[in-house]
Protein backbone atom coordinates (compact mmCIF):
# COMPACT_ATOMS: atom_id res chain seq x y z
CA UNK A 1 0.00 0.00 0.00
CA UNK A 2 0.92 3.42 -0.54
CA UNK A 3 2.79 5.20 2.18
CA UNK A 4 0.78 6.79 4.80
CA UNK A 5 2.77 10.12 4.86
CA UNK A 6 2.22 10.47 1.50
CA UNK A 7 -1.85 10.28 1.79
CA UNK A 8 -1.38 12.95 4.66
CA UNK A 9 0.42 15.01 1.90
CA UNK A 10 -2.27 14.71 -0.27
CA UNK A 11 -5.15 14.70 1.70
CA UNK A 12 -3.17 18.23 3.43
CA UNK A 13 -2.63 19.40 -0.20
CA UNK A 14 -6.34 19.03 -0.85
CA UNK A 15 -7.51 20.76 2.33
CA UNK A 16 -5.19 23.12 1.70
CA UNK A 17 -7.22 23.77 -1.52
CA UNK A 18 -10.59 24.29 -0.27
CA UNK A 19 -11.99 27.69 -0.23
CA UNK A 20 -11.97 29.16 3.79
CA UNK A 21 -15.15 29.49 4.19
CA UNK A 22 -16.09 26.21 2.47
CA UNK A 23 -13.03 24.73 5.13
CA UNK A 24 -14.65 26.23 8.11
CA UNK A 25 -18.27 24.76 7.14
CA UNK A 26 -16.93 21.32 6.98
CA UNK A 27 -14.96 20.42 10.43
CA UNK A 28 -12.54 17.87 9.99
CA UNK A 29 -12.15 18.57 6.12
CA UNK A 30 -8.52 17.46 6.10
CA UNK A 31 -9.47 13.79 7.95
CA UNK A 32 -12.42 12.68 6.10
CA UNK A 33 -10.18 13.56 2.71
CA UNK A 34 -7.53 11.60 3.96
CA UNK A 35 -9.85 8.42 4.52
CA UNK A 36 -11.42 9.00 1.30
CA UNK A 37 -8.13 8.75 -0.56
CA UNK A 38 -7.26 5.92 1.44
CA UNK A 39 -10.57 3.85 0.84
CA UNK A 40 -10.26 4.99 -2.87
CA UNK A 41 -6.43 3.81 -3.06
CA UNK A 42 -7.10 0.55 -1.23
CA UNK A 43 -9.24 -0.40 -4.02
CA UNK A 44 -5.90 0.25 -6.38
CA UNK A 45 -4.01 -2.99 -7.25
CA UNK A 46 -0.47 -0.94 -6.10
CA UNK A 47 2.21 -2.46 -4.41
CA UNK A 48 4.53 -0.84 -2.14
CA UNK A 49 8.00 0.52 -2.77
CA UNK A 50 9.29 -2.15 -0.58
CA UNK A 51 7.62 -5.36 -2.10
CA UNK A 52 8.89 -3.77 -5.86
CA UNK A 53 12.32 -3.76 -4.62
CA UNK A 54 12.04 -7.09 -2.89
CA UNK A 55 10.61 -8.61 -5.79
CA UNK A 56 13.45 -6.42 -8.35
CA UNK A 57 15.99 -8.41 -6.08
CA UNK A 58 14.09 -11.40 -6.63
CA UNK A 59 14.11 -11.39 -10.50
CA UNK A 60 17.63 -10.31 -10.58
CA UNK A 61 18.53 -13.33 -8.75
CA UNK A 62 16.77 -15.39 -11.03
CA UNK A 63 18.34 -14.20 -14.01
CA UNK A 64 22.03 -15.19 -12.85
CA UNK A 65 20.74 -18.44 -11.81
CA UNK A 66 19.13 -18.44 -15.44
CA UNK A 67 22.29 -17.40 -17.22
CA UNK A 68 24.56 -19.70 -15.24
CA UNK A 69 22.42 -22.75 -16.51
CA UNK A 70 22.40 -21.65 -20.09
CA UNK A 71 26.22 -21.52 -19.76
CA UNK A 72 26.31 -24.78 -18.35
CA UNK A 73 23.99 -26.56 -20.77
CA UNK A 74 25.91 -24.71 -23.72
CA UNK A 75 29.03 -26.31 -21.96
CA UNK A 76 27.59 -29.82 -21.29
CA UNK A 77 26.30 -29.60 -25.78
CA UNK A 78 29.78 -28.94 -26.69
CA UNK A 79 31.18 -31.67 -24.53
CA UNK A 80 28.38 -34.10 -25.92
CA UNK A 81 28.82 -32.81 -29.40
CA UNK A 82 32.79 -33.31 -28.75
CA UNK A 83 32.62 -36.83 -27.91
CA UNK A 84 30.29 -37.84 -30.34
Amino acid sequence: MLDPKKIEEIARQITDAIPPGVKSMAEGAEAKVKQVLQSQLSRLDFVSREEFDVQTQVLARTREKLTAMEERLAELERQLREQA
